[in-house]
């Protein structure tokens, strides 16, 4: 193991003590918001405290067996229990460096994931709802929500913008790293030469708002228009002003939500979105100086502007920012995503590794 990492484990260790026994103070215990916090810290540190405890009892009974081989009787079975010791550290190794890889503070929150088409027009528009349906099986499989905040379809169909809000498990953690531009390269069912055009969408992820983050919102800094939904029809759609539209006078930002019959809940949602959109923007600065920020940027949407590329004649995905290439673009359409984004994670929490071993 890494001196710097062991080191960085001790700490780990020696702070985790620390809290038990603050934990049994009476002066704690009469405080309950020094009480929450020991107590949420604690959990943090709990399972890499537990992790390494087992790597360094591993690692004692590695020096027992090497003390056993000075005898002849025992030398067969020491050399056994070594073995089987080296194994268990090599597995717990890499278990260890993800434990110690400092979370995202937004990993469990739930998203709003913003699809836009970019360059290429009318096609850039179908894949947009192609990147939709493939987000919404994605989900589905994951066991999540998903609630359609609002919707522009395009001139022959697909979006030119959706907006949907993703609720469940640490959807943040799974979703963070598709927000970036978004290529596709195929024969559109229009071209009758059999061209390969290209075009790209952009992918926004914003975790949602949670009432420890909360953004002060002035009411004089909002307009509220409400207005009619769009639709198929039926018997409430474009009859009552439904729709919400907010838009924060000091930002420029609007955001709006049509998708419930109920104005109040329109209403709410659309503030909620706000939030998180104030919320991301004031937390810009701050996150353009670390590492990952590169991977957070959505960029213009411009065909040579990506972060991964779908083309459909070979099935191929190919995510650049880790040169990542599958020829199983058909099983990714359909929601299979952990494929892709599994080696993405990898990548980052390496990142991280290295940023705390250079601590």
């Amino acid at each position: 193991m890494n001196p710097s990492i062991r080191g960085k484990l001790e700490q780990i260790t020696d702070r985790s003590g620390e809290i038990t026994a603050l934990l049994a103070d009476p002066q704690v215990q009469e405080d309950p918001q020094q009480l929450r916090e020991l107590g949420r810290e604690y959990a943090q540190l709990e399972p890499v405290v537990a992790c390494y405890r087992r790597y360094r009892q591993v690692e004692d009974e590695i020096a027992a067996g090497e003390e056993m081989l000075a005898d002849p009787e025992l030398a067969d079975l020491a050399r056994e229990e070594i073995t089987t010791g080296a194994a268990r550290l090599e597995a717990l190794e890499p278990e260890l460096e993800r434990l110690l890889a400092p979370p995202d503070p937004h990993d469990r929150r739930n998203v709003f994931l913003e699809i836009r088409a970019g360059a290429g027009g009318a096609e850039a528009a179908l894949f947009a709802a192609d990147l939709a349906c493939m987000y919404l099986r994605f989900a589905e499989l994951k066991g999540w929500s998903v609630e359609p905040m609002s919707e522009s379809a395009g001139e022959l169909g697909g979006y030119k913008e959706a907006v949907l809000r993703i609720s469940g498990g640490s959807v943040f953690s799974h979703l963070k790293f598709e927000a970036g531009a978004h290529r596709v390269q195929r024969v559109p069912e229009t071209e009758s030469q059999g061209r390969i055009h290209t075009s790209a969408c952009t992918v926004a992820v914003l975790p949602e708002a949670e009432a420890i983050d909360d953004v002060a919102i002035d009411a004089k800094d909002l307009r509220i228009d409400t207005y009619r939904a769009s639709g198929a029809g039926g018997q409430h759609v474009n009859k009552t002003d439904s729709a919400v539209r907010i838009t924060h006078l000091s930002s420029g930002i609007v955001v709006e939500c049509q998708d419930e019959r109920s104005q109040h809940k329109n209403k709410a949602r659309a503030l909620s979105l706000l939030q998180s959109k104030l919320l991301s923007r004031a937390q810009d600065a701050q996150v353009d100086e670390q590492a990952r920020s590169r991977r957070l940027q959505v960029g213009s949407g411009d065909r040579s502007e990506r972060i991964r590329t779908y083309n459909f004649p070979q099935n191929r995905v190919t995510d650049h920012r880790i040169n990542l290439t599958l020829y199983k673009l058909e099983e990714i359409m359909t929601g299979q995503m952990d494929q892709v984004i599994a080696p993405l994670l990898r990548e980052y929490q390496a990142e991280q590794l290295v940023a705390l071993m250079n601590d």
